[in-house]
Parts: C-alpha cells; sequence; structure tokens
C-alpha cells in the first residue's frame, strides 16, 4: 500500500470514527499527561491511576509513548501521525472515548496559565 493509499485509508477511519482535528489534539494532551502528569515540574509528585479513568496499562504504555515522542511539542499533530502510532486497542479506546477526554486533561491542575 502506497503512502498515499494509506493516508486516504487514515481520514477514511477518521471520518467513519467520527475523529476530528480536536480529538487528536485531547489525545496528544492526554498522552504528554501519562508520560509526566507532575507537568515537568521535578519538585510535584503525583501518582496517577489510569485505571480510575479508563485507561488499560496497555494503553497507557501505548500513550505514554507517545507523550514522551511529543513531549516538548504543541498538540495539533498531523492526526495520519497519530493514528500510525497508535495499537488496535488504543485505536478502539481513543475512538470511544474521544468526547470525554478534554476532562481527564481538565482533572490536573492547568500549569501554563499566566
Amino acid at each position: 500500500m502506497s503512502i498515499r493509499q494509506n493516508q486516504e485509508r487514515i481520514r477514511e477511519i477518521q471520518q467513519i470514527a467520527g475523529l476530528k482535528p480536536t480529538h487528536f489534539a485531547d489525545l496528544i494532551r492526554v498522552a504528554q499527561l501519562i508520560y509526566d502528569p507532575c507537568g515537568g515540574i521535578s519538585s510535584r509528585i503525583v501518582q496517577v491511576d489510569w485505571l480510575d479513568f479508563g485507561i488499560s496499562e496497555n494503553i497507557v504504555e501505548n500513550l505514554r509513548l507517545l507523550g514522551k515522542k511529543y513531549q516538548y511539542e504543541l498538540p495539533h499533530i498531523d492526526p495520519d501521525l497519530v493514528w500510525d502510532e497508535l495499537k488496535p486497542e488504543t485505536r478502539s479506546w481513543f475512538i470511544a472515548h474521544k468526547s470525554i477526554l478534554w476532562k481527564i486533561e481538565e482533572s490536573f491542575p492547568a500549569l501554563d496559565e499566566d
């Protein structure tokens, strides 16, 4: 399958699943939180049971890697790049929870507000 065909397939999946760029940005922010729930503040210790948010250990591990990769990036990463890095289990979870990802983010104190 060519890169173009793959990108078209991914876009078709996103349309069928109702995924929008904002959902991907929310996913990246959640992944960044999973990777570093302290938001880069070394004196702050945060223990998170991700199962309380409905996120299994396999999904946490996939999102932790994504969060590490995009730790210092703005959350508006090309959805095609993000989709390719998600394991099937994470993709299914993402589709099922796309509308509540922002609530996970809101559960943590904002660190960058002036």
